[in-house]
């Protein structure tokens, strides 16, 4: 028994010494850390700057991969795919819970494919209209979504997107029907408003905000439940005209299902770090992201409890199943 015991005693041991030197030697070569939509859209920016604080803090370089596509689900797919060993991360939105629901098929499960690592913030999406628009009010554009069903073309980064299913669900509570142009993510969305190709769109706060600053679009309301104090002036849609329409979109970095647990640790604590540094956080605030952490429990609740949220929505409003 003794020297079972032992045995045991010395196993457990190895395996804890060598969980912990993964996290000694991680990382030993550049990380990738994989954007699932265009540049220039909101994940894009995070990516970015949070990307370049985690190649700081580790010591190594980080090369964001765009990989845009299907709403996010290529990218989403080679990360839940690629080796577990922490090179390989990913940044995603709420479209992540989305996605599970959407999709009928997905090459990968969030749930189970992919495991959470820490927020980075969250942001209400903003309903925008080129400038040259006549649309003035989120009333106007309902009103004439009414007088003329499908007609009124919109702008999205792809199915699946934030974009489309803040749109979704503008239609859903204000009873009213839309035609969805999608892109290949929210950069070249944007460009299509800015250029007057579409009506509307209702993309991420932070990818508008420049665009609304240098005059190029003009932002209508904001989808959050509170208005955004990158943009206090302009109203919630809910104030503007939708009573019950409540839209906001969290970010976060995620790994590989069986990815080290001391890894998983070590990134999260590196960007709960960098989330805290003034520097970073008006950056994020300044395109209009709230600046929010947190473990990655906390994020993995998120995650399940929107991927329910979502499903019983994206069931009721009809909205087909790809």
């Amino acid at each position: 028994m003794t020297r079972i015991f032992v045995r045991t005693f010395v196993l457990m041991a190895g395996l804890g010494f060598t969980t912990a030197g993964h996290a000694q030697d991680y990382p030993n070569r550049p990380i990738r850390f994989i954007v699932p939509f265009a540049p220039g859209g909101t994940s894009d920016l995070v990516g970015r700057l949070v990307g370049a604080k985690i190649g700081e803090a580790l010591g190594e370089t980080v090369v964001v991969d765009n990989r845009a596509g299907a709403g996010s689900t290529i990218g989403a797919s080679l990360a839940a795919k690629a080796p577990a060993d922490g090179h390989t991360i990913l940044v995603s939105h709420v479209g992540l819970a989305i996605n599970e629901t959407l999709y009928s098929k997905l090459p990968y499960s969030a749930l189970k494919d992919l495991v959470p690592v820490a927020r980075v913030g969250v942001a209400p999406n903003a309903v925008v209209v080129p400038t040259a628009s006549p649309i003035k009010t989120v009333k106007d554009l309902v009103a004439m979504a009414k007088k003329a069903p499908g007609k009124l073309d919109y702008s999205s980064g792809g199915v699946g997107s934030s974009g489309h299913l803040s749109v979704a669900l503008l239609e859903y509570v204000a009873g009213v029907t839309f035609n969805h142009v999608p892109y290949k993510g929210g950069g070249p969305s944007m460009n299509a408003t800015v250029a007057g190709q579409v009506h509307f769109a209702i993309p991420a706060l932070p990818t508008a905000v420049p665009h609304v600053k240098a005059g190029r679009i003009r932002m209508l309301a904001v989808t959050g439940a509170k208005r955004s104090s990158a943009m206090p002036d302009v109203p919630t849609v809910a104030e503007a005209g939708v009573p019950g329409y409540d839209f906001d979109a969290w970010f976060g970095v995620f790994a590989p299902a069986g990815t080290p647990k001391a890894v998983i640790s070590r990134l999260n604590q590196v960007i709960v770090k960098a989330i805290e540094m003034p520097e970073l956080r008006e950056q994020l605030a300044r395109a209009g992201l709230d600046p929010e952490s947190s473990t990655p429990d906390q994020l993995g609740k998120l995650l399940r409890a929107d991927v329910a949220k979502w499903a019983k929505i994206i069931k009721a409003a009809g909205i087909p199943i790809h």
